[in-house]
């Protein structure tokens, strides 16, 4: 990972200040707390739509941070194999690459 979630929002608040409140205000304090999903079920639906998207910069963040809400490895390999089917291949495999990162980023910094 090149930045944490927060060193890119730290990295990018001088020039949208706003962008960045709205970021925190409203996605995370707001939306992400919003009882009718589990945190584990809006990481799903989070990877789904941004593999499905292909926003490979902000996959890497959720992809993390679904693992932190309780996913496994092996939910998250299982949601980007079954999107390939409904996103296309190419969005799968960059996904997929993606979590790659992730997971070896994970391993590296518990030793």
């Amino acid at each position: 990972m090149a930045y944490s979630p927060q060193a890119r929002r730290d990295r990018i608040n001088p020039h949208f200040p706003k962008l960045v409140e709205m970021t925190r205000d409203y996605v995370y304090a707001d939306v992400w707390e919003r009882p009718g999903l589990s945190k584990r079920d809006r990481s799903i639906v989070t990877i789904a739509a941004l593999t499905a998207l292909g926003f490979r910069d902000q996959l890497e963040g959720h992809i993390a941070r679904g693992l932190a809400n309780g996913l496994t490895r092996e939910e998250v390999s299982e949601i980007i194999t079954h999107l390939a089917l409904y996103s296309g291949w190419p969005s799968a495999m960059t996904a997929a690459h993606v979590a790659t990162d992730v997971f070896e980023e994970q391993d590296k910094a518990k030793g």
